[in-house]
């Protein structure tokens, strides 16, 4: 692969480098060799030659090499390190140290002494552009092909032990931290065209606008897939050893086709590429670095001249990487004619171009590319289109391939004549050519000198490029966590709760209540001065005794002047309350208003009056709350159930009312504000999340629903922090993963939201692997494992919070049924296969995210190859039941009966369906067939609800009391006693019937149904008195059944009581 001018060093290039004052020498000190003897075993006498750049900086006096295999060099050179020169900070990050072994042989008579490579070393010089003034490295020796030694040992461990050091450091301190370094790594070209031949003389190059990687690529035929791990190459081109082209630990290790960031990742592009990698293909295996500066991470300029990397990016996501076959030159001996000169020329044939998207570099925390990508022809009008660059890379490079016909990068002296071996890769691989005698097009897409055939091939063929790009640092650093918890905790920091104000009507009641206590304490004193203290033992004061008492205590009281007093000091706590509770300022207009509010003020003063004696004589606060009877769990129940009958505001009610019990639980919280959110109050879901999460910073779930209902109030700012703050919190949740890949879907940012979308299938396909080894082991051991497969926790976020909407949401927790599950062991219908969709579907159906569940499904749809699951079209009815498009859910529930008829929760939904359509012979049938079932329906409360209410309209009383007491058993609340009560009640079975009713009383007092069949068996049971209570509670909570209120008439009426206003 080969570099622009601009990019491999100049005066443009060295301008963006950081400035040095004067050269600074490079020390290097050759100190010994080691084992030599493993190399060959006769060896003698040596040397060490040193070159960089393709300079000799010296040879070492000859050695002698002890029997041990050590030689002491003890030689010591230099070079200059100089923006301007030749050896520059990009050169030194790029190109190592060769060091050359000699043997010097015997000198024999009237003939010099005979030098023969022995082995080669190369030393790696980035460590001193990474803040090292010295390093001491043992540098491997490669033996040289053809020798004798090579076959003799071919496993030869010797080694130099080189010191390299500055007088002071080539990047300073800051200028390191701010810099970066980017590595390119071309790895190779996969099913290339068929045309493409190993044999004669041909060149293979490609080039990317910035320093790349990848020297002449190697044709190789059909066989083995290259190895994995397999060593990455330093850019020399041709050395005497082989081996020492391998950079020290840098090696190409592959990975999954998923886990990549190219064109050819999708599960059908697998079998291909793993064809492909066994057939021809064009291998490099090349690694060139490119130290990155501080301006804005500037490139050494590329060849567009844009002086950020970053910025470019930005640009234009797309960098071209070039790709043609060059014919050798096929020369003759002797001197050629001028006509043969001609022949020289070289053409570029097969010139293709792939396309990277460089976006991913610009995601957070990314440092790294690699992928496969497809090779198109090289048109001028698609890459200017793609890549804003008018014309091919390799007209720019005529004037910079410098490239010798037999080898780059080693000295004319230490060259050795070509093998057979080495010929036969020269003549597949090939050298490059002069680059003054490539003929390239002029940018106008003409092809007069280009004989640019066959392009089309490459798509033809399928060919695809594989290479990666690496930076040492991100550009776009990712967010620490612990900004990630200071921003969340500024957006959800709750505002400072202001003192009670205690002023107002509350105040005045306060104060006449004390006021009262302190007039009553007074008095009482007064009494035990006139008469003394009673003593409990003295029996009880008869009633006329305590008239004369008080008689004589008034006196008292009124010929003191102390009456007054207490009449005073009542009278301004009065004033108070009339003026702040009844808000009276001003004079009535007329006595009988005067007199109808005097009658109201005395009844309160009273009523006040007993509250705060009754408090100052017990010791007791008798308006305490007393324990709630319902519990935490019962309440979400009857909250479920008032959504299922359209009560929103009762549901509230009893939302609020579990979060008045505990104001520490986070569920409370999470479960009011998933039923804000769905009944379009997103400021108050968004209150009741950030109030969870304050509860619990570190709680995953919570920061996704403010997450979730941030997107809903279009705080992107904000919900960007709250999904990068879960996915840091737990990198194992995949709904975290998915969510947030969800979120940058809809920001249009499709790069991350592909990277998270790739991350969550990761985990997925980690845990799918979990559950499989632990039923392998559990088949193994002749016993089934002790946990469910779908049971393994996959963090705290994808434990799915307790939540169930009303009426239109009984589905939303069918897509459990296809949770992840191993494969089964015994035969029989296979589950569907899980996905990071379906299970963040599950997560947002509960908190009824119904905008994500939309994405979600999409693509879910998109990823199946099977069509559409069950569980897809029970959560796509899902969504339309909540947009109340009932024709469009009932298609959703037929296709999802015709996958599978035999699950329950599709006739439960469809049951529902029906319910609403107000169908109910339908919506029996279809509840009958739920409960004829083994398996039940993750709804059955509803279904036993639903279907009892039908038999009671029915008149099929019996089977209504059954259903009921099911629910009873499943899950008892007001409503399913109710109707055991009321089927009861039908069938004149009063006892049980009152019974029931009471159950139902005792978990919801506020039922008015409840007090109107309680009337009724009052009314029937000749109990005047309860069934004239019943009936004042029935009327008070306001009974809205007016076939039950016209039969409670009709019954007082025949039975003469009952009603008190009669």
């Amino acid at each position: 692969m080969e570099v622009p001018a601009e990019l491999a060093g100049g005066k443009d290039a060295a301008a963006s480098l950081p400035s040095m004052s004067q050269p600074i020498p490079v020390e290097i000190t050759v100190v010994k060799a080691q084992d030599l003897k493993t190399l060959k075993s006769n060896v003698l006498v040596t040397l060490v030659r040193v070159e960089y750049n393709g300079e000799v900086l010296g040879d070492s006096p000859k050695t002698g090499v002890l029997p041990s295999g050590t030689a002491e060099y003890n030689f010591s050179t230099s070079f200059e390190c100089s923006p301007d020169g030749p050896n520059s900070l990009e050169v030194i990050v790029q190109k190592p140290l060769l060091l050359t072994v000699l043997e010097v042989g015997p000198r024999e008579k009237k003939k010099t002494e005979k030098i023969t490579p022995l082995g080669q070393a190369v030393v790696d010089l980035l460590p001193l552009l990474q803040g090292v003034r010295s390093l001491k490295v043992f540098a491997p020796l490669y033996a040289v092909p053809a020798s004798s030694s090579e076959k003799l040992h071919p496993k030869a461990t010797g080694g130099l032990e080189v010191t390299v050091s500055t007088k002071e450091l080539l990047l300073s301190a800051t200028q390191f931290s701010s810099g970066n370094l980017l590595s390119i790594t071309m790895e190779a070209a996969y099913s290339v065209p068929g045309v493409f031949t190993v044999e004669g003389q041909q060149n293979y190059m490609a080039c990317l606008q910035i320093p790349a990687a990848g020297e002449n690529g190697i044709l190789k035929a059909d066989g083995e897939k290259e190895p994995l791990p397999r060593p990455k190459n330093w850019p020399l081109g041709t050395i005497l050893a082989p081996g020492a082209l391998a950079i020290p630990n840098s090696f190409i290790v592959g990975g999954p086709y998923e886990d990549e960031d190219g064109d050819l990742t999708r599960s059908k592009d697998r079998e291909f590429r793993r064809q492909a990698e066994s057939t021809k293909r064009i291998v490099w295996d090349t690694e060139r670095r490119c130290y990155l500066d501080a301006a804005a991470v500037a490139v050494a300029p590329c060849i567009c001249f844009v002086p950020s990397l970053q910025k470019r990016i930005a640009e234009c996501r797309y960098w071209p990487v070039e790709l043609c076959k060059m014919s050798m030159a096929s020369g003759g001996k002797g001197k050629t004619s001028k006509a043969d000169k001609g022949d020289e020329d070289k053409q570029i044939a097969f010139h293709g171009v792939a396309y990277v998207n460089m976006m991913h570099l610009l995601c957070p925390g990314v440092k790294q590319i690699r992928g496969a990508f497809r090779v198109f022809s090289y048109q001028d009008g698609e890459v200017f289109e793609k890549t804003r660059i008018q014309h091919s890379i390799f007209r720019d490079l005529r004037s910079q391939l410098s490239l010798a016909k037999e080898g780059l990068g080693t000295s004319p002296v230490s060259r050795a004549a070509p093998t057979k071996a080495q010929k036969e890769d020269k003549d597949s691989s090939g050298t490059l050519l002069n680059p003054s005698k490539i003929q390239l097009s002029d940018g106008t897409g003409g092809s007069e000198n280009v004989t640019n055939l066959l392009e089309g091939q490459y798509s033809e063929a399928g060919t695809f490029l594989v290479m990666e790009i690496k930076l040492d640092r991100p550009l776009v650093p990712k967010r620490p966590r612990e900004e990630l918890v200071r921003r969340v905790k500024e957006m959800i920091h709750p505002k400072p709760e202001l003192p009670p104000w205690t002023g107002g009507a509350k105040k005045a009641v306060e104060a006449y209540e004390k006021c009262v206590t302190s007039v009553a304490a007074a008095i009482l004193r007064e009494y035990h001065e006139l008469f003394g203290k009673q003593l409990p033992d003295q029996g009880v004061i008869d009633h006329g005794t305590l008239e004369e008492q008080r008689r004589q205590l008034n006196y008292e009281l009124n010929t003191s002047g102390k009456y007054f007093a207490f009449k005073e000091q009542l009278k301004h706590s009065v004033v108070k309350i009339v003026r702040e509770k009844y808000l009276k300022t001003e004079a009535f207009e007329n006595q009988g208003q005067l007199q109808e509010f005097l009658s109201e003020l005395y009844v309160f003063l009273v009523g006040h009056m007993h509250i705060a004696l009754n408090k100052l004589l017990s010791g007791e606060d008798v308006s305490s709350t007393p324990t709630p009877c319902a519990t935490n769990k019962q309440l979400l129940l009857f909250a479920r159930e008032a959504e299922a009958n359209r009560d929103l505001k009762l549901a509230s009610l009893f939302y609020s009312q579990r979060i008045a019990q505990d104001q520490c639980s986070i569920q409370s919280w999470l479960d009011y504000g998933a039923f804000c959110l769905l009944h379009k109050d997103a400021t108050k879901a968004q209150e009741c999340f950030k109030k969870a999460l304050c509860l619990d910073p570190q709680h995953t779930q919570s920061l996704l629903l403010c997450g979730i209902v941030a997107v809903k109030l279009q705080h992107y700012e904000e919900a960007e922090i709250f999904f990068e703050d879960a996915c840091c919190l737990e990198p194992s949740s995949i709904i975290a993963w998915t969510l947030s890949g969800l979120f940058y879907e809809l920001q249009n940012n499709y790069i991350r939201a592909e990277r998270n979308f790739r991350e969550a299938k990761k985990l997925l396909q980690a845990q799918l692997e979990e559950e499989r080894r632990i039923l392998e082991a559990a088949e193994a051991e002749g016993k089934k494992p002790s946990t469910a497969p779908e049971e393994i926790p996959d963090g705290s976020a994808d434990k799915l919070p307790e939540v169930v909407e009303g009426v239109t949401s009984k589905e939303k927790a069918t897509a459990l049924q296809e949770a992840p599950e191993a494969p089964c062991l015994a035969p029989g219908p296979q589950p569907p296969p899980c996905t990071i969709f379906m299970k963040t579907v599950e997560f947002l159906m509960k908190v009824n995210a119904v905008r994500f569940v939309h994405k979600a499904l999409a693509h879910e749809l998109l990823s199946l190859q099977g069509g559409p699951t069950c569980a897809y079209y029970l959560a796509l009815a899902w969504t339309y039941s909540l947009q109340e498009d009932l024709p469009r859910c009932e298609e959703c529930v037929c296709e999802a009966i015709r996958i599978d008829p035999t699950n329950p929760n599709v006739w439960a939904q469809k049951g529902h369906l029906c319910y609403l359509k107000k169908d109910f012979d339908k919506a029996k049938n279809c509840y009958e067939q739920v409960i004829s079932f083994v398996e039940d329906a993750v709804d059955m409360h509803f279904v036993y609800l639903r279907l009892g209410s039908i038999y009671l309209e029915e008149k099929e009383y019996g089977r209504a009391k059954q259903i009921y007491l099911l629910a009873c058993d499943n899950s008892a609340s007001c409503l399913t006693w109710l109707g055991v009560g009321i089927a009861c009640y039908r069938m004149k079975e009063m006892v049980e019937a009152e019974d029931a009713l009471s159950e139902a009383n005792a978990l919801n007092n506020t039922n008015a149904e409840v007090w109107g069949y309680l009337t009724l068996i009052c009314l029937h049971g000749g109990r005047q008195l309860e069934a004239e209570q019943c009936y004042k509670y029935t009327i008070k909570l306001g009974l809205k059944n007016s076939e039950l209120l016209q039969e409670i008439d009709a019954t007082q009426s025949r039975f003469g009581f009952g009603n008190p206003s009669l």
